[in-house]
């Protein structure tokens, strides 16, 4: 299992125990997703840390002072 964290602008877009799909973006360097349509988006990764699975399972969503931030788990190691 592979769990990765996601940025959300706002509440109520997602809720635990969704199934969500991801759009994969290719940097110049890295490689960031979003998940679809335009709910919240990860941080950059190395090619050699792409994620492999478009789907994944919504985990728990956070909130800070910063913002509401996504964790979503995916079936991967």
């Amino acid at each position: 299992m592979r769990t990765v964290e996601f940025k959300m602008e706002r509440p109520g877009l997602v809720s635990e125990g969704d199934t969500v799909n991801i759009i994969e973006r290719e940097g110049t360097s890295s490689y960031s997703y979003i998940i679809d349509p335009a709910v919240a988006m990860s941080g950059c990764f190395a090619a050699r840390d792409r994620i492999k699975s478009k789907t994944g399972i919504v985990k728990e969503i956070r909130e800070n002072s910063r913002g509401f931030y996504v964790i979503v788990d995916f079936d991967e190691d």
